[in-house]
């Protein structure tokens, strides 16, 4: 997954301006090249070295708090391993291009362009969410 994040980082960059767009299905989505400079839904700054320091500390505090959880379950390994793959995904751009290439729009149902690491690190959560309410609930 995090390849082809790469390879189509690089596709976009080469053959689109920043802001512009081509649809692949009409009326639901489009890739539009979009240079993300901030963290997570534009928030955080935009100083490349401080955001790439962040996602170090979360991704530690992630492992800090999830560990035992995920010597014991499958799912806890594969959220954590979308997040950490997202997340080198995107602090690879950062060192590369200073900002995340941002390229799915979702133009119609969603307002924010993000990318396959974005998607990858927000499924992760999701499914460390449910995990642990899922553990919570057999205790």
């Amino acid at each position: 997954m995090l390849a082809l994040d790469q390879w189509t980082k690089r596709l976009i960059v080469t053959h689109f301006l920043p802001g512009q767009s081509r649809t692949v299905v009409p009326q639901l989505l489009r890739w539009t090249y979009e240079p993300n400079r901030h963290g997570a839904f534009g928030l955080f700054g935009d100083s490349p070295v401080l955001l790439v320091g962040m996602a170090v500390l979360v991704l530690l505090i992630f492992w800090v708090s999830f560990r035992d959880a995920a010597r014991r379950h499958t799912v806890v390994r594969i959220a954590f391993g979308m997040i950490l793959g997202g997340a080198i995904g995107n602090i690879v751009d950062r060192l590369h291009y200073h900002y995340v290439v941002d390229f799915i729009d979702f133009y119609k149902v969603w307002p924010n362009i993000f990318n396959v690491a974005d998607a990858c690190i927000t499924t992760g959560v999701i499914l460390l969410i449910l995990s642990s309410l899922g553990t919570r609930r057999h205790r």
